[in-house]
């Protein structure tokens, strides 16, 4: 009966390491198989690290400024605090310049900017960000585009490889109310080498 050389490899390795644990002392304190409680504590320690405060995201993703139109930010200098609001949708005075085409259906002003401070902007939960952050509003519908922006993949971001970077916010390129390019008619292809006379 012949043996493949994979198979004996393999039994041989597993009985050595079956031989390596007979042959190490017991520890009361480490379990034998599996993590024993300081790799748990170590474990646990990592994923709290990984739970990034919000107040340290933007250190994560330095960005541009966000593309302003003139004479529109800081928004209190027009709302108040206490000026009274109106929830319900309907047309904006001040504000008819902007037409919202982004699931105008299900969406409306304050799903996005805050009620009570125009300087802010909120997220599904309630929390706010500042307009520097607005990629964490957007990612709530798009997350497959912020992974992809996070990343690199999309967007535009410049700086270096391996130092500091500069992230261009979705809203310097989308229109946050109207996000999709509008279509363009294509130029002429260029003239080829040989039909020049």
């Amino acid at each position: 009966m012949r043996i493949r050389p994979v198979r004996l490899m393999a039994s041989g390795a597993f009985a050595a390491s079956l031989v390596a644990t007979a042959c190490h002392p017991v520890q009361d304190h480490e379990p034998r198989w599996g993590k024993s409680a300081a790799a748990k504590q170590a474990a646990d320690t990592t994923k709290a690290a990984a739970k990034v405060p919000a107040t340290t995201v933007a250190a994560l993703y330095p960005v541009a400024p966000p593309p302003f139109s003139d004479g529109v930010f800081p928004c209190s200098e027009c709302h108040g605090k206490t000026d009274v609001v109106n929830r319900t949708p309907h047309p904006v005075e001040f504000h008819e310049d902007i037409v919202l085409h982004h699931d105008e259906k299900n969406r409306w002003c304050l799903d996005c900017h805050d009620a009570q401070n125009r300087d802010k902007l909120h997220l599904a939960d309630g929390r706010l960000i500042d307009f520097t952050e607005s990629y964490r509003l957007c990612g709530q519908c798009h997350g497959p585009t912020l992974r992809n922006w996070k990343a690199g993949e999309h967007g535009k971001r410049t700086g270096m490889w391996n130092g500091e970077k500069q992230y261009l916010l979705c809203a310097s390129c989308h229109s946050p109310h109207s996000p999709r390019f509008t279509p363009i008619t294509p130029k002429p292809a260029p003239i080829r080498q040989e039909a020049i006379k």
